[in-house]
């Protein structure tokens, strides 16, 4: 049955064009709505702009980038304003910037640090800080402002960290390479130059979803630089079964998701035009309950459509990087062992997930000493179900990680105040 539900969640990701259609454009949700003839392109555009989603090529890039802003009601600067309306629940004070890595790139983050200096032209790395800086690395199709429950107690304690995925949210949106170990090399690299420029020695990595899988990988070049292991829902780690059995799934979910496997999975959102807004409402209103109570209107919705109606980049990358239905084609349990001995692992699961959690208690048997937390009520996004909870179990592991290094801390590599 979970295997059953992996593929119908992979499937609804990978099919928002088919589910506007099947409930009548929008459903009850949409009855008065009424959209100009204006907004529907020919033919022969709907034609190119789905060729242009099956793979952007570099001298695509640009086309691609032209039309989305005209099609979909999106824009960088759309985003920056969904995402600052998210994190007004913060109350700690945070740094924002664009850190600069290689190749023109940038990732950009949010940084919360105890004491801070108000005096200080620069939110700096505090020096000899009990605890390791955190560092908060999202799913599949997620930004920092996600964490907007959870910011303000994980920073109680400690410095934290929040990064936008190269490719995802407002960081760069380069174009990845089609090989899958390249591409994920290109993400672990980032994230390592990215660590490089801000200044931290030793870093406790926390990753959901597709974040828990390059927080794998990542300790998996670059030991020495991570403390603390914590997994949060991981996608990536168990390997496509040699022998599915297709009969368990419904003919139905098999036919679409043949239909769309050769197109980015988030592809029917920016074909959907004007009407995606309204779309994410509908088929990811529960969205919605997961941040009640902080928002009681679409922030939430508006802020994970411009996230995902943006040039597909570290999407596609993604979708290179597995097979159907959303298997990771180098699986990350055929290399977990190669984890450093010495670095603990923390599983946190929902205890509501269609994720199966199976993979932790796989990685337990070579491991023994892999912890693992099932949080009650909670489902994929365990986080958001469940804020406190988490919030609670992420601060006790981290109180037994232990402190920074030494040196940690260089101002020369501190993250900038914002510009007012």
């Amino acid at each position: 049955m979970r295997n059953f539900v992996n593929a119908l969640h992979w499937t609804c990701l990978s099919s928002f064009h088919s589910q506007l259609v099947t409930q009548g454009a929008l459903g009850k949700h949409c009855a008065c709505v009424t959209t100009p003839t204006s907004f529907f392109p020919s033919p022969s555009d709907i034609m190119r702009r789905m060729a242009e989603e099956v793979q952007p090529r570099s001298q695509q890039s640009s086309w691609i980038s032209s039309w989305l802003p005209s099609w979909c009601p999106t824009s960088p600067s759309q985003l920056k304003d969904a995402e600052e309306k998210m994190l007004k629940t913060v109350r700690r004070p945070y740094s924002r910037q664009h850190i600069r890595i290689s190749n023109s790139n940038y990732l950009w983050t949010i940084a919360f640090s105890t004491p801070l200096q108000a005096s200080s032209p620069f939110l700096l790395q505090p020096s000899g800080q009990p605890r390791t800086p955190l560092v908060l690395l999202h799913g599949f199709g997620g930004g920092v402002g996600l964490w907007a429950q959870n910011l303000d107690a994980l920073s109680s304690c400690g410095p934290v960290y929040a990064l936008d995925l190269l490719g995802f949210g407002r960081s760069s949106r380069p174009e990845f390479s089609s090989d899958p170990e390249e591409a994920e090399e290109q993400f672990v690299t980032a994230l390592e130059e990215w660590r490089e420029k801000v200044g931290l020695q030793e870093m406790v990595l926390l990753g959901h979803n597709l974040g828990g899988y390059l927080s794998a990988a990542y300790t998996l070049k670059y030991s020495n630089r991570v403390k603390r292991l914590l997994l949060v829902e991981p996608w990536g780690f168990p390997a496509r079964p040699e022998n599915p059995n297709h009969h368990s799934i419904p003919v139905w979910i098999r036919a679409i998701g043949a239909v769309m496997s050769p197109f980015n999975p988030l592809a029917g959102l920016r074909l959907a035009g004007p009407l995606g807004p309204m779309l994410v409402q509908t088929i990811r209103s529960d969205f919605k309950q997961k941040y009640s109570s902080v928002f009681d209107d679409n922030t939430v919705s508006d802020y994970i459509y411009h996230l995902n109606a943006q040039t597909p980049s570290g999407e596609t990358a993604f979708k290179n990087m597995t097979v159907p239905y959303g298997w990771a084609k180098r699986p990350m349990l055929e290399r977990i062992d190669g984890v450093r001995a010495d670095i603990p692992i923390t599983f946190i699961y929902g205890s509501r997930s269609s994720i199966d959690s199976n993979s932790g208690y796989a990685v337990r048997k070579i491991r023994p000493d892999v912890e693992i937390i099932v949080i009650r009520g909670a489902g994929h996004y365990v986080f958001a179900d469940q804020p406190e909870d988490f919030n609670q179990t992420v601060l006790r592991v981290l109180s037994s990680t232990g402190g920074t290094s030494e040196d940690e801390g260089d101002q020369d590599n501190a993250i900038a105040q914002p510009q007012k």
